[in-house]
């Protein structure tokens, strides 16, 4: 064996090369963690809270750390104690939850909550255009802060998820509340919203062809009411007859025929929205007052201004008031009277977005890639970016688009 000649190992394959080079081995960048606010609603009775346990824990799973001010999910039957137990940090004031690089609310932030904000942080709440003007606006702009507005959010199927699971959730509540208010002891005039055997049922008008429409809908044929839907979208009206599956009565909104509803129509729903701005009015006053004295109407569209000419924001303190006779419901956080399944449900929408966040390394990248996220921005570092806000304030606004270019 001495004899034979050792074969001559090439340079190329030197015993160097076969030994580990840790140096040498690519190395992933980590995804950057999120540091995650909750705080606790503090304003219009507002009982949702914007991440359950089951949520949190799931973010922290993802390595991302989250803090929740004490008492923030009590309304919706959430103890700090089930929190904790996720591995949440538990803070017993609000400045300590600011502290966080991502605010999430289910109800817009106050001006003082907006105060405890810093430069670059994150903002994702409700925007609520009957509760704000041009001076929350600047607030938020002095703070630098990015503010996205929950409704305005859309995912890959070009839709608004919180708004469509709110949406369904609102449409139910809406006709059961209705069906509560024309109770004698609610203040009515003790009508039943299903018909028996006998007596006529109850008449209900719907606004607008979507989501809440449908759902309300259906609630009301399953109670037995009989129900009139108006919208422009002879689209949506189809879809809503195919969706319902029976033959309606609807019709476009034609002053004339709505008008001629309305006068016998003993629920109003208003369940209109808008996709950037303030909804519509297609009830003027002068139509409320000829509708039947106790008649209800319900404007689920009050967050986004409104479709009855005489719609005022109300709270759980005070839901209803009457004006011509007529009885207004015009709570705008409505699903939050089923606070639990609602907090479940916005839970659902925006965990998968803070975990691809989390993933893309920020929220700011991942807003560079995401259009349906980038559509709910409306406050950019210091800029107004929605030119419905800068129309209806005299702000000047700038595309967002030209904004996050220049930022990364």
């Amino acid at each position: 064996m001495s004899d034979k000649k050792k074969i001559p190992i090439p340079k190329e394959f030197t015993e160097q090369q076969f030994v580990p080079q840790a140096e040498m081995l690519q190395v992933s960048n980590k995804p950057n963690k999120l540091y995650i606010g909750i705080p606790k609603e503090i304003t219009m009775q507002e009982n949702r809270v914007a991440l359950v346990p089951s949520s949190v824990a799931t973010l922290i799973g993802h390595g991302h750390r989250v803090i929740v001010e004490a008492g923030a999910g009590k309304e919706s039957s959430y103890s700090d104690h089930d929190y904790s137990e996720t591995g949440a940090d538990i803070a017993y004031s609000a400045e300590q939850v600011y502290k966080a690089d991502v605010i999430i609310k289910v109800a817009p932030p106050t001006q003082a909550e907006i105060e405890l904000m810093h430069p670059n942080q994150i903002l994702i709440s409700p925007l609520q255009l009957p509760i704000i003007n041009a001076d929350y606006i600047n607030k938020l702009r002095q703070k630098r802060v990015i503010a996205l507005a929950m409704e305005y959010i859309k995912d890959e199927s070009d839709t608004f998820p919180i708004v469509r699971i709110m949406s369904e959730m609102a449409g139910i509540s809406a006709m059961l509340t209705a069906a509560e208010l024309m109770a004698t002891t609610s203040g009515g005039k003790g009508v039943l919203l299903g018909g028996i055997s006998g007596v006529p049922s109850a008449k209900v008008v719907i606004l607008g062809a979507g989501i809440v429409a449908e759902y309300a809908t259906r609630t009301a044929l399953g109670l037995g009411a009989e129900v009139r839907i108006f919208d422009n979208n002879i689209y949506k009206l189809k879809r809503l007859q195919n969706q319902v599956g029976r033959p309606l009565y609807t019709s476009a909104i034609n002053p004339h025929y709505l008008e001629a509803e309305l006068i016998y129509a003993d629920v109003a729903i208003g369940a209109m929205h808008s996709k950037s701005g303030r909804t519509p009015i297609v009830v003027s006053e002068e139509m409320v007052m000829n509708m039947k004295p106790g008649a209800v109407i319900i404007d689920v569209s009050i967050d986004q201004g409104g479709c009855f000419a005489t719609s005022e924001v109300t709270t759980f303190d005070h839901p209803t008031f009457n004006k011509h006779e007529v009885i207004h419901y015009c709570v705008p956080n409505i699903a939050s009277r089923v606070a639990r399944t609602a907090s479940v449900a916005v839970s659902n929408i925006l965990t998968p977005i803070l975990l691809k966040a989390g993933s893309t390394g920020s929220i700011e990248h991942l807003l560079f890639n995401n259009h349906g996220l980038r559509h709910g921005v409306y406050t950019y570092k210091g800029c107004l970016t929605n030119s419905y806000l800068g129309e209806r304030f005299s702000i000047k606004s700038t595309d967002l688009d030209l904004l996050i270019t220049s930022n990364l």
